[in-house]
């Protein structure tokens, strides 16, 4: 970690020649940025690191894979997700820098470039963290989802994955790209999305099947934020027991079981004492009716920010 944190240091040192260098007379947006390196390979999209030239400094590139350069829908999905992570400006959020189109004509966004690491991989050593530095994951996972669900918008896929500790403490809900929002007008189905055309479709579900809700695997046209705290839930769960809430690797059978099956209680599976409080509201997140769960992120934060131990 040491070596981590002084190769970070060096990287992000600033120097005159960087800081000063004039602009050039005529910007070409289409030259302003280089020096690409591949980090991750999603679904449909790609993620690079690439040098600002105006700016001089490293940022995260993200666009479609080359396949889904001319699908309208994943298009769409791109550009909202650019969007979306713009517009939602708080903490627990990564920072949204410019949204444009490559000398191709494909879209691309650009984003803060963090250092750091999922919570799955925080997860594979898992006995190295107390209780406490757990839960203040979630607290902030929870204070993302509470600003994003006041502004209209469910992230609808909360795994491991999509949660990023950085060097500096900081805790950031990643990849809104199958985020919902609403028109303003809801009666007005012509003006329906092609994306929730799509999602409403007999297709491939949209997101990571162990974390879904079950209104989510239903495609319930009135999902809203308490899906998100089903999918908290269950990364909660799996803090406090070193496993999912439900198991298998065959995708119809997890289905039916998240849609009618209640999950062991963390306290009598844990290998480590769960205090009672937490025990609790991992089951109530996990409740198959949303009426049943906390009916907000701040019911959740309140709950957390608890004596439990």
């Amino acid at each position: 970690m040491p070596e981590f944190s002084q190769q970070i240091a060096e990287e992000a040192r600033l120097y005159a020649e960087e800081t000063d260098a004039p602009l050039p007379e005529k910007l070409n947006p289409n030259t302003r940025y280089a020096f690409f390196s591949h980090i991750a390979k999603g679904g449909k999209s790609l993620i690079k690191s690439c040098r600002d030239l105006h700016l001089r400094r490293t940022v995260c590139y993200k666009t479609l894979r080359p396949e889904f350069v001319d699908d309208p829908v994943e298009t769409q999905r791109l550009l909202r997700e650019a969007r979306i992570s713009a517009m939602l400006q708080h903490p627990n959020t990564i920072p949204t820098y410019e949204l444009g189109r490559d000398n191709r004509g494909n879209y691309y966004f650009t984003m803060k470039l963090v250092h750091g690491y999922t919570l799955r991989e925080v997860m594979n050593y898992r006995d190295r963290y107390d209780l406490s530095q757990l839960m203040d994951l979630i607290v902030q996972v929870a204070r993302a989802l509470g600003y994003a669900h006041s502004r209209g918008v469910v992230h609808r896929d909360i795994k491991p994955e999509n949660i990023l500790v950085g060097p500096y403490g900081e805790v950031l809900v990643l990849d809104w790209g199958l985020a919902k929002v609403w028109p303003k007008d809801a009666t007005m189905e012509a003006d329906e999305s092609i994306i929730d055309e799509a999602d409403a479709g007999e297709g491939k579900l949209q997101g990571t099947v162990m974390y879904m809700s079950p209104e989510q695997i239903d495609r319930d046209p009135g999902i809203d934020g308490r899906s998100d705290l089903y999918s908290l839930g269950s990364i909660l769960y799996e803090l406090l027991c070193g496993q999912t809430p439900f198991q298998g690797d065959v995708v119809h059978s997890l289905l039916e079981q998240i849609r009618s099956d209640i999950p062991p209680d963390p306290r009598t599976i844990s290998k480590i004492p769960v205090p009672d409080v937490l025990a609790e509201l991992a089951m109530s997140c996990l409740q198959k009716a949303p009426e049943n769960r906390p009916a907000t992120a701040d019911d959740m934060l309140r709950i957390l920010r608890e004596d439990w131990g």
